[in-house]
């Protein structure tokens, strides 16, 4: 469903992302208008094994309810067109290059990601970022920083060494965290549901599964936790977007 293009850039070259379409690119109705074809769009944020075929899978999912989705390469910097797998070298590769890369980069990136997003032909409205592990803490950042127009991020491990960002916080966030993840004690999540409790749009989530759940590449995968977690994701991505 979906093809690698370029990301346009202000300091560099080689930047891509993923890019996954609805079925109303490649099969639109002669009934609808130029504006019904049209669809608010979604930044979807990689794990710390880059722009694999799971997250090219979550994009596919993401574009099939209606959605232009792209799924920007964080790593470009350090090595572009990282995929991969869930153990052994490939977590020790994925964990170097998380090293290697300077937040406030990443995030001027994402900006890059955002607009490169705004202008494909099939997108009109709002952005959301969705967000997986190093994607969840990420798509926490760009809420709070006011650049998407709603977030969810799935067991962000940094978000709590973030909350004085908390305050800055203005759009819908939703959260979901696995209660046996040794990566994420409960202590955490529950300093990330104090300190963002006055917000008001704000739901946190925890599910009776280990970091990773989501992923069912990996032996974390859970599936009941994941489907519980994709519905209500559905939910405010529905609510804000459409």
């Amino acid at each position: 469903m979906g093809e690698t293009i370029s990301i346009k850039t202000k300091t560099g070259s080689g930047y891509t992302g993923y890019l996954a379409l609805p079925p109303s690119a490649f099969k639109p109705s002669p009934q609808a208008d130029d504006e019904h074809k049209k669809h608010s769009g979604i930044i979807l944020i990689q794990e710390i094994f880059g722009v694999n075929s799971h997250i090219k899978q979550v994009a596919d999912l993401y574009a099939a309810m209606g959605y232009v989705v792209l799924a920007p390469d964080v790593f470009w910097r350090a090595q572009s067109g990282v995929e991969l797998g869930y153990a052994g070298d490939d977590m020790k590769k994925g964990m170097e290059l998380a090293k290697q890369s300077a937040p406030p980069q990443v995030i001027a990136d994402f900006a890059d990601a955002i607009a490169t997003l705004k202008t494909q032909p099939q997108f009109a409205g709002k952005v959301a970022a969705v967000g997986y592990c190093l994607g969840g803490s990420y798509a926490y950042q760009l809420a709070t920083r006011d650049m998407v127009d709603c977030a969810v991020g799935y067991y962000g491990g940094q978000i709590a060494a973030s909350l004085e960002q908390a305050k800055d916080l203005h759009c819908p966030l939703m959260l979901h965290f696995g209660a046996k993840d040794t990566h994420i004690p409960l202590t955490d999540v529950d300093k990330i549901r104090d300190a963002l409790k006055d917000k008001g749009h704000v739901e946190i989530y925890t599910y009776d599964a280990d970091h990773g759940f989501n992923c069912d590449q990996r032996a974390s995968y859970d599936r009941q936790s994941a489907m519980l977690a994709f519905g209500r994701s559905s939910i405010l991505l529905n609510q804000v977007l459409r």
